[in-house]
């Protein structure tokens, strides 16, 4: 085998501790998520006590949600891993 076979994700994939996170979403497929629950930008904005603006943003990429609300919303949609404080 080459020296480099432990640089591939796959081979730290089966050696790591951590557990694999959950398959992110794209803004396209967290749209159509909402499509198919039959669920408004604005009443999911609600649910999750978000402004309707910043989920707009995130979902049209407006806005890549690195930090504030707008991080809160991607989290919220599924788009990006990490807590939502």
């Amino acid at each position: 085998m080459s020296e480099l076979t432990h640089f591939y994700p796959v081979a730290m994939a089966r050696t790591s501790t951590k557990p694999t996170p959950c398959a992110l979403l794209t803004p396209e497929q967290a749209r159509e998520q909402l499509l198919q629950r039959g669920e408004s930008v604005a009443d999911f904005a609600r649910r999750h006590k978000l402004k309707q603006r910043s989920v707009y943003g995130v979902l049209y990429g407006n806005n890549k949600g690195r930090r504030g609300e707008a991080h809160k919303a991607a989290v919220a949609l599924g788009i990006k891993s990490g807590a939502a404080k």
